[in-house]
């Protein structure tokens, strides 16, 4: 009989029941695809609530990073106010209500309730202040000591003027003891000092005004008598004459400091540690019946604004706790449940090849665990880099929706991210771009091809104010389901502009001063010259003169040829002088001259200087400021410069005598001061660049042969430099010539007064 063959049965290990294999194999993957699902959720929610721990860390510590810096910018007004006080708080109320207008403070400080002066009165001048109050109709600000003290104050200067304000002028600060504990402090330490928790004086009756009756505090920094000493403080006591102050409602203060995230935080501040009702200055307004014993997190800390402490206590609010993403931990979990049944059924219907479904169940666990750990840690590394990102990040969707945006989009923009994403991508650039970017990305969204693909392009955006800003936009395609949309990096340029036109004007202003130079130094240079050689032949021609006159007495048969000879030296002379004004070494005679005086005396003159067919007009403003010059070379300049419009018009025309009061700040050749201008101006041909380069310098012309000797504009440059002034030049070929002398203003020293007592 053959040998039998083992069956299969009894190959195999010792099972139970095979009705039940498959089950029991499926319920221990489900069970074990279920602990991997927990671990993935209580991943998960671990995540959420470190991110809920840091938002509010984050939160907590803006929020008194931003009330220590209110409060030390309130501290730096009142350091401004009392440098413009310079030692004294004796001024005029309107000084004051400027300063104030001048800061804007009601605008840009919110919280603080004015700005005002408290003023020592002494014991001796109290009755004259108390007068002083009743001719101004304030009777009840008068000071009312209470007992015999060294030291009464009044405020004195205190603005806006108006309203709540009104209640508090004339008040006695010192008279109450919060205030004077804060204002001796300020008094003895030079420093500014915070008051304790008081109901500020504008308050009044609890109902009154927008708001209901809040807790206040007043902030101090003294004002010591200009020329003291304040080096102890015995000589600060001595100076001080008052204090610039600032109250603040608390309420009003607190306004606006968290800006879109100031319902995450319910805050509490109190004067000092923590005690009760009676040092409590601020509760957020979302905190109804006290405070939230229910929330999640807490902390506290205490700032020192004003060298007074405040405990600032915080909780996180309910909508901080409900804004966290929670979503995710439930998604995992169910997602995962789902898998467990579906992985469970899997093993179950290959329940036969046991080890075959095990090693799938396990790889598709694995799998699953790992690509989803790869999924959320790409996506966090994803948003480090953007979020950190130097330029903003925007992406597009083939809509031209924007669907995701980075932090310094937001700093760019103004936008949050939760205003921006949803929000047509058009809306990001200026109104004259939005139809050409509207047609243009339909077409791109369709083809994925754009012109500002890879390179850099400069393009203007505007933020959510509407104000223009200058960028370079970097653009890459986005592949999509529906079409391509577009991923944007855009970098704020305005500062790289800014410097690049400062860079431009900066060498303009370069090139202009090398040319000032040069046509300075080149004048210089032909005016020693010119002045050297003018006096030299001067000196020859009075030789030649005198020796004329001698053979005149004694022999008269040649009278006339010597004659001929005395009036070529007279011009000669003539023209020495010429150059010796040019050169700036003739001698002067300055008196104080009204310019327009002076135009008046010589009208018939300049008329028939200009001829009977020019046009003759004078522009003198009213209270024409005096100048110091020769009032006779004045003349002589001023006949030339006429002339010389009068023949670039070839007799027809008009000229215009134009006087000016000017204050020149920045010039290249002019000191800073006061001046009178005198400007001629003609409707001649005018003169091209490189004849104006030349016209000062002497015996340049371009008149005729015979018709001008070229010293009229150089004689006129010697004069005005000579002064104290200038000459400038301004033409175009064309448009006619306008010739401005600069001559510096006139002060007339005041008489001094002499007192004779018998």
């Amino acid at each position: 009989m053959p040998q039998s063959q083992p069956s299969d049965q009894s190959s195999r290990l010792p099972l139970p029941d095979s009705g039940q294999m498959p089950l029991l194999l499926a319920m221990l993957v489900f069970l074990i695809t279920l602990l991997v699902t927990f671990t993935a959720w209580s991943s998960a929610k671990d995540s959420a609530e470190t991110q809920l721990l840091e938002t509010f860390d984050y939160r907590t510590r803006d929020m008194v990073f931003s009330i220590s810096r209110r409060m030390a910018v309130y501290e730096q007004v009142l350091r401004g106010a009392r440098g413009y006080l310079r030692g004294s708080v004796e001024l005029e109320r309107g000084d004051w209500e400027r300063y104030y207008r001048l800061l804007r403070l009601d605008q840009s400080f919110p919280g603080m309730e004015a700005l005002g002066i408290a003023t020592i009165v002494p014991p001796e001048r109290l009755a004259a202040h108390e007068a002083a109050m009743r001719r101004q109709g304030h009777e009840a600000y008068v000071v009312h000591p209470q007992g015999p003290r060294e030291v009464y104050t009044a405020i004195t200067h205190i603005e806006p003027f108006g309203g709540r304000n009104l209640r508090a002028f004339g008040y006695d600060m010192f008279s109450e003891p919060v205030r004077r504990a804060a204002m001796e402090r300020a008094r003895d330490s030079g420093q500014a000092a915070l008051s304790g928790k008081v109901v500020l004086v504008q308050e009044g009756i609890a109902h009154e005004g927008p708001g209901g009756q809040q807790a206040g505090a007043l902030m101090y920094l003294p004002v010591y008598r200009a020329g003291e000493l304040t080096g102890t403080v015995e000589q600060r006591r001595r100076a001080i004459v008052g204090w610039v102050y600032a109250p603040f409602r608390i309420n009003d203060l607190m306004k606006g400091l968290g800006g879109a995230h100031s319902t995450d935080l319910e805050i509490e501040i109190h004067d000092g540690e923590p005690a009760d009702g009676a040092t409590l200055l601020y509760r957020s307004p979302n905190v109804s019946n006290g405070a939230n014993e229910g929330a999640r997190l807490r902390a506290s800390a205490q700032i020192v604004p004003a060298g007074r402490t405040w405990t600032i206590t915080m909780r996180s609010s309910a909508a901080l706790e409900t804004s966290i993403d929670n979503t995710r931990p439930w998604l995992v979990a169910v997602t995962g449940v789902g898998l467990s049944f579906l992985i469970s059924l899997v093993v179950w219907l290959l329940a036969s090849e046991r080890r075959r479904a095990l090693q799938l169940a396990q790889g598709m666990t694995l799998e699953l665990r790992q690509s989803h750990d790869q999924i959320a840690s790409e996506q966090k590394r994803i948003q480090v880099i953007l979020e950190n990102a130097p330029d903003a990040f925007v992406a597009i969707d083939a809509r031209g929706r924007i669907t995701d945006w980075n932090a310094q989009a937001s700093r760019l923009f103004g936008w949050s991210a939760a205003q921006a994403i949803g929000r047509d991508a058009q809306e990001l650039l200026p109104e004259e771009h939005r139809a050409a970017f509207k047609s243009g990305f339909d077409a791109f969204a369709r083809s994925g091809h754009c012109p500002m693909l890879g390179a850099p392009t400069e393009l203007p955006v505007v933020d959510h104010e509407g104000r223009r800003i200058p960028a370079e936009v970097t653009v890459a395609v986005l592949a999509l389901g529906d079409g391509f949309g577009a991923t944007a990096f855009v970098r704020d340029i305005r500062q790289r502009k800014e410097a690049e036109a400062r860079e431009l004007q900066r060498q303009r202003g370069l090139d202009e001063a090398r040319q000032l130079l040069g046509r300075a130094q080149k004048l210089e240079a032909v005016g020693k010259l010119t002045g050297g050689v003018a006096h030299d032949f001067n000196n020859i021609l009075h030789i030649i003169s005198a020796n004329v006159q001698l053979i005149l007495r004694t022999d008269n048969s040649q009278r006339k040829r010597l004659l001929s000879i005395l009036d070529a030296v007279e011009r000669g002379s003539k023209l020495a002088g010429q150059l010796l004004a040019f050169a700036r070494r003739q001698p002067l005679h300055p008196l104080e001259v009204h310019v327009d005086a002076l135009l008046e005396r010589m009208d018939s003159l300049v008329q028939r200087a200009a001829g009977d067919h020019i046009t003759l007009e004078k522009r003198v403003p009213p209270a024409l400021w005096p100048t110091l010059a020769d009032p006779n070379q004045l003349e002589n300049v001023l006949l030339n410069l006429v002339i010389n419009a009068r023949d670039a018009m070839e007799g027809n025309g008009r000229i215009v005598l134009a006087l000016e009061n000017v204050h020149v700040e920045d010039d290249a050749v002019l000191a800073p001061g006061d001046y009178v201008t005198v400007a001629v101006a003609d409707s001649g041909h005018g003169m091209p660049q490189d004849v104006m380069e030349r016209a000062f310098e002497p015996f340049f012309t371009t008149k005729p042969e015979g018709k001008g000797t070229g010293l009229g504009l150089s004689m006129a440059h010697g004069f005005a430099r000579q002064s104290g002034g200038d000459i400038r030049l301004a033409s175009e070929p064309g448009k006619g010539t306008t010739v401005t002398i600069y001559l510096p203003r006139h002060v007339a020293t005041a008489p001094v007064a002499v007192s004779v007592s018998h």
